[in-house]
C-alpha cells in the first residue's frame, strides 16, 4: 500500500537538503563542521519550520541553536533563493536529542548484558 505524502512532508524533505547546504557551504563558522539538519517538521500551512539539529563532538549545542537562530534571516534568504515556494517559513531551531538518548539506551543495555554475563559466570564458578 501506498505511503500518503502531504505536501508539508515534500516541503520538509526540501528544506532539510537545502538547509544543509547552506550550512555547510554558506555559513563559515566553525561551529557548524559537524551540525547535521536531522528532521524538518512544518506546520500544515507551510509558515513555521521546527528544524532539528545535531552536533558531534564536543561541540556545544545549545550555543550552535542559538548562533543558528542568528543566522535565520541569512539562512531564509538562502531559501528563498534556492527554493520555488511561495513563502519561505520562519526557521525555528531545536537540538535533537534522540542520538545522545540512543546512546545512553545502547550505554544502559550493554551495562546490563554485562551484569547478566557477570553473574552467570559468578553462578557457574
Amino acid at each position: 500500500m501506498a505511503r500518503e505524502f502531504h505536501r508539508s512532508d515534500r516541503v520538509g524533505e526540501e528544506l532539510q537538503r537545502a538547509l544543509s547546504e547552506i550550512i555547510r557551504d554558506k555559513l563559515d563558522d566553525p561551529r557548524f563542521r559537524l551540525v547535521t539538519i536531522t528532521e524538518v517538521k512544518l506546520t500544515r500551512d507551510l509558515s513555521h519550520a521546527r528544524v532539528f539539529v545535531s552536533t558531534l563532538g564536543d561541540t556545544d549545542h545549545q550555543e550552535v541553536v542559538d548562533a543558528l537562530g542568528r543566522a535565520t534571516g541569512f539562512i531564509r534568504g538562502e531559501l528563498g533563493r534556492r527554493l520555488v515556494i511561495r513563502a519561505v517559513p520562519q526557521l525555528h531551531f531545536e537540538y535533537d536529542e534522540t542520538l545522545e538518548q540512543g546512546q545512553r539506551l545502547r550505554s544502559l543495555i550493554d551495562e546490563a548484558v554485562a551484569d547478566d554475563r557477570q553473574r552467570a559466570d559468578d553462578e557457574a564458578d
